[in-house]
């Protein structure tokens, strides 16, 4: 299941929190047998000893996740979450007084409504009961039982906050913090009765959480579809007659594909798939179609394997083809033979890699273009297979040994028949006569639709790349002449200029216009010849008080809290936002005020009685402690004191704006993105040494290898102080 809902309340729903309607009393105080409530001690003293901790192991034999269950029947069965279990791993199944039971059985399991019950060899058990369904009311109190973060046979109280349909599953909202580990554990009303089993956190808030009904479980005990365990660790699993792993990673297949996932645990993330079938005397080739979700990773064929450490290994790797020979564990025993640039590879797609091994030459293909060949007979013999390099997940179909795997060619003329054809239909889209004649030949046809398609996506990207280049450029430039602009409102429109960077609709003048607006609002607040802390005190009014501003919270890392515009709309932002509009509005209303980038958190500050006065905007405008303050930066290693440490000028808190938004780029991967807020901000500085390091890294992470060299041997030759120099070095000697 996922772990993030949003969802809408239902009509005169109350948010979490709130208090239930008197109306709709707590289920526990309703029995319909007769049964009072329990008290918590006695539900948790009676649910323990049919609780159980499930755990399932990894490919070493090692525990590798951890969850919840309780006992159904009294010979054995035990309900809990079908992403608990996992997948094809062997399970164990601990109660309370330490008894330990492998699961003989999945007796039933649905994916879809994350359900399972798993079979023990035991007797006599003791079932918790099942509720009849339906019979939970919103704002019920409830008791949960589970091991969250593996604290085993945890008890937690809370209510109901909602009855919830997500796609067309029906979830109970609960006000119960879920963890890891809580999944799978029942969910009870006061008198000790299932009404759902936890199954995921929001991530609205760390205090809500949510189950699945027990309709759900009893409708899966009615019609179970048991699987023996010796079947269930069979699936997905490779056929050990026909392949061998090594060095971890997570291969399945499954479909006629392999795919594999996780990094290995060889050097640099490395894992092999060996094939068990027998490689022909030279010459031979070895075939198989692969796709990457992530071309910043690696996977391809190898061949001349040893079974261990050495052979040679034909990938994609960053968008690059690399024919490499292998020698040894680690990166020092790797040769790297050749890396090729070739519009033949196509990124993100499936891609035909073959390779034809000599006596002396290697050569090889991808798509059925010829893109490497190589003498170098270092290794030979041995066997053939698929492998995979760091985190990427790849997915292999018809994979072939044999010794001569290339593909019959289709007839010059008739190829050339079919692309002028496709040209035609590129021009004229949905032209009969096209498409008639390319129908006469869909394989073909197939490819060369799919080969045109490419070539204008190339042609596309390539357009929106120098459009993007344009845009960066005179949103840089325009940022540096706001910073030196004089004028109060320079930093204003700087970062909004920044918003701009990301979202070129952005109209700064009118937002702009909006500030002014604020600002007349807050001078009407002012009495004649107001003091600078009078001045003060209406912008945090007017901001915090009357109008809402306040911290982002449950979505802190969302880009939206970095862009000025977004923050005025939402009123919500950041503490260097929030900083920013509070300081710009005291100035508009003429009070003394600054941005101080204490590390960490971001603050605003003025003088009073000759101290410095410190505001956290993010927590509503509330006053600082000078205590707090100095924690902050001794914490960082900073020996200042708050009441010297310098204010943020202009250049610098649009640095750290920028930095904020680099840093989400990078944790989501989006390097295209996070070297644009790069060149912004070499742009603003070029002798900016980290960030040269920065552009230089990210181009590198992105396979353009001539594009970092620049910025590498620029660091060569300014020698600055805080960079590794002997690691430049060795970067540049690799491309």
């Amino acid at each position: 299941m996922v772990a993030a809902v949003h969802a809408v309340e239902p009509k005169g729903a109350p948010a979490p929190g709130d208090s239930p309607p008197v109306e709709n009393p707590p289920a526990a105080e309703v029995q319909p047998n007769g049964a009072g409530p329990r008290s918590v001690e006695e539900l948790a003293a009676q649910v323990r000893k049919s609780s159980v901790v499930i755990t399932h192991g990894d490919r070493a034999g090692k525990t590798a996740g951890t969850g919840s269950g309780f006992v159904v029947s009294e010979d054995g069965l035990i309900a809990t979450c079908a992403h608990v279990i996992g997948e094809s791993r062997p399970l164990t199944v601990r109660f309370e007084d330490g008894a330990e039971h492998k699961v003989t059985g999945i007796h039933a399991w649905d994916a879809k409504l994350d359900l399972a019950v798993l079979r023990i060899d035991a007797k006599d058990l003791t079932p918790v009961p099942l509720a009849d369904p339906g019979t939970l009311s919103q704002g019920a109190e409830v008791v949960a039982m589970g091991a969250p973060h593996g604290l085993e046979f945890s008890v937690v109280r809370g209510v109901v906050s909602a009855l919830r349909d997500f796609d067309g599953i029906s979830l109970i909202q609960i006000a119960i913090p879920i963890e890891p580990g809580n999944s799978g554990g029942p969910l009870l009303d006061r008198a000790g009765r299932v009404h759902g089993l936890l199954t995921m956190k929001s991530a609205v808030t760390d205090n809500l959480g949510f189950a699945v009904p027990v309709g759900a479980l009893q409708r899966l005990l009615a019609k179970p579809n048991p699987v023996p365990m010796k079947n269930w660790l069979k699936i997905g699993q490779l056929d050990p007659k026909r392949w061998t792993t090594l060095m971890g990673a997570r291969w399945k297949q499954r479909a006629g594909r392999i795919s594999v996932e996780q990094p290995g645990d060889g050097f640099g993330g490395r894992s092999l798939c060996l094939s068990s079938q027998e490689v022909p005397e030279v010459p031979y080739e070895v075939a198989v179609d692969v796709r990457l979700d992530d071309e910043a990773g690696a996977a391809g064929l190898i061949f001349a394997s040893d079974g261990g450490d050495r052979h040679y290994g034909f990938y994609p790797s960053g968008g690059s083809l690399r024919l490499t020979r292998f020698d040894g564990p680690n990166v020092f025993s790797w040769t790297i033979l050749d890396q090729i640039e070739t519009e033949a590879y196509r990124p993100g797609d499936w891609n035909r890699l073959r390779v034809r091994v000599e006596k002396e030459t290697i050569t090889g293909f991808v798509n059925g273009e010829k893109v490497v060949a190589r003498d170098d007979a270092g290794l030979r013999g041995g066997k053939a297979g698929l492998a995979k390099f760091r985190q990427t997940t790849a997915t292999f179909r018809r994979f072939r040994i044999g010794a001569d795997l290339a593909q019959e060619a289709a007839p010059a003329e008739l190829v050339a028949r079919l692309e002028k054809q496709v040209a035609r239909l590129a021009r004229e889209p949905g032209n009969e006569k096209a498409l008639e004649t390319l129908a006469s030949s869909p394989e073909l046809a197939r490819t060369l639709l799919k080969g045109e398609a490419g070539k204008l996506r190339v042609a596309a990207d390539d357009l929106e790349a120098q459009a993007r280049s344009i845009h960066r450029n005179a949103i840089a430039k325009a940022i540096g002449a706001s910073l030196e602009d004089g004028a109060k409102s320079g930093l204003l429109r700087a970062a909004l200029l920044l918003a701009k960077l990301d979202n070129p609709e952005v109209d700064v003048e009118a937002y702009l216009e909006e500030f002014e607006r604020m600002t007349g609002e807050v001078s009407a607040l002012l009495p004649p010849e107001a003091t600078n802390e009078q001045r003060i005190e209406a912008v945090r009014t007017y901001l915090f008080h009357d109008n809402g501003y306040h911290g982002s919270r449950a979505d802190y890392y969302n880009r939206s809290n970095s862009y000025l515009n977004e923050v005025i709309d939402d009123r919500e932002g950041i503490p260097i936002t929030l900083s920013l509009l509070l300081v710009q509005l005291g100035r508009s209303v003429g009070a003394t005020v600054d941005g101080l980038g204490l590390p960490g958190h971001f603050v605003a500050c003025y003088q009073k009685d000759g101290k410095r006065q410190i505001i956290d905007p993010f927590e509503g405008g509330k006053p600082m402690t000078q205590e707090d303050a100095n924690a902050l930066l001794a914490a960082s290693g900073r020996e200042e004191k708050a009441e010297a440490f310098p204010v943020a000028k202009p250049p610098e808190i649009i640095r750290r704006m920028i930095y904020n938004l680099k840093a989400i780029a990078i944790e989501e991967k989006e390097f295209h993105r996070a070297l644009g807020y790069v060149e912004v901000l070499l742009a603003l500085d070029p002798k900016d040494a980290q960030e040269r390091l920065s552009r230089a890294l990210l181009h590198l992470q992105l396979a353009q290898g001539d594009r970092a060299r620049p910025d590498l041997e620029w660091l060569l030759e300014a020698m600055p102080a805080d960079i590794h120099l002997g690691r430049i070095r060795e970067l540049l000697e690799r491309l």
